[in-house]
């Protein structure tokens, strides 16, 4: 069979690899293309385009980066008619995917989505133009399969592949002496994009100054300029840790994290943490008006109620976030009640492999469609 995928960030690059390995382990000689990253290339994916170049985040940024965006989505469309594959799996990032989806459609590819848009979050009918132009859908949050019955879409619930991969993550015995690093230090992950580095590193910097006897370990990536860390490095209680970040988790005592992914990672390490999130104030002020979930933290909306404190925009300052990290840090009964939260949150998730239960799905769904094709032949 030939395999088209389509991930457009770090976090879907990663969970996209993961399902050709799986789908490799039932289909041997199976053929993968795709726009996507390492992992997927690490799995034997021939990649069209890296997604470095697809990183957009924010209302203001998409409308000011449209022609490129347009410019992939036409070399996206050429490649899979080139290619001609059996099957396109779209994994998140979700407006770019959702105009390949209607594409694909259009011309009869079959189309499977693996963890679909956000669309509970804001525009709900958006889902149900979604449902037209998908075939199978496979979810990753548990409300989620709730979600899309109300568009009388049975969407498979398959487990979560970040605690697949956290369950996965095997500890590097030498990490703290690789980065000479003493216990106990407080982790920083300001997220694997320009715009969020931009935002979230001067409120680090400020934080760590107001913590000089503490020392903070930042989640560091390879696919930005180095010069972005270069300021916050230099702080005498500051350590680059760079492409590393489970093993960081691993030791850390507490967080400081920017909103997305890396929040439920976070969680999974039963790591307490702080949520902070600021976005170009236009982008901020229209999703406000879109939004319509009480959090924004993956944490708080699994778990359906408040388990790390969220701060946005002007509430992400230093002084009150400060304040909430030494709360953290000193208050025994504040970080319990947080990590009986995780423990909720966990066994929500645990319904075995993501990974495994979604590309079993895709094969079995496969496998019924050539049966089905015979019988009308």
């Amino acid at each position: 069979m030939k395999y088209y995928l389509v991930a457009g960030e770090r976090s879907g690059d990663l969970h996209a690899g993961n399902l050709v390995h799986e789908l490799r382990a039932l289909d041997p000689s199976g053929e993968f293309r795709g726009f996507g990253g390492d992992h997927m290339k690490s799995e034997g994916v021939v990649l069209t385009v890296h997604y470095v170049d697809l990183a957009f985040m924010g209302f203001v940024e998409v409308v000011t980066n449209l022609n490129k965006i347009n410019k992939y989505i036409r070399l996206c469309r050429s490649d899979i008619e080139g290619f001609q594959p059996d099957i396109i799996i779209l994994i998140d990032y979700g407006g770019f995917n959702a105009q390949i989806a209607r594409f694909a459609k259009r011309k009869k590819f079959r189309v499977d989505y693996y963890i679909p848009p956000k669309y509970w979050a804001w525009w709900e009918g958006r889902a149900r133009g979604l449902k037209r132009h998908v075939d199978n859908l496979y979810v990753i949050l548990p409300f989620e399969k709730e979600f899309f019955k109300k568009f009388n879409w049975n969407a498979q619930y398959v487990g979560n592949p970040v605690l697949d991969a956290v369950k996965a993550h095997d500890p590097d015995p030498a990490f703290l002496e690789k980065f000479k690093l003493t216990k106990p230090f407080v982790a920083l992950l300001p997220g694997s994009r320009k715009q969020e580095l931009s935002r979230i590193l001067p409120l680090l910097l400020e934080v760590t100054k107001r913590f000089s006897g503490r020392h903070f370990a930042i989640a560091a990536v390879s696919n930005l300029p180095p010069s972005m860390y270069e300021e916050i490095g230099k702080q005498p209680n500051v350590t680059l840790v760079f492409e590393d970040t489970y093993n960081l988790l691993t030791h850390a005592s507490a967080a400081i994290v920017t909103s997305g992914t890396a929040t439920l990672e976070t969680a999974l390490f039963r790591v307490p943490q702080i949520v902070v999130y600021k976005a170009n104030a236009v982008s901020y002020f229209l999703g406000k008006l879109l939004v319509r979930v009480p959090f924004i933290s993956l944490v708080n909306l699994i778990a359906g109620r408040e388990v790390v404190k969220e701060m946005l925009q002007s509430a992400a300052n230093p002084q009150s976030v400060s304040q909430e990290l030494e709360k953290i840090l000193v208050n025994a009964s504040y970080r319990e009640s947080m990590l009986e939260g995780y423990g909720d949150i966990i066994k929500q998730l645990d319904t075995g492999s993501a990974s495994k239960n979604t590309a079993r799905l895709m094969f079995e769904a496969t496998k019924s469609v050539s049966v089905t094709d015979r019988a009308l032949s």
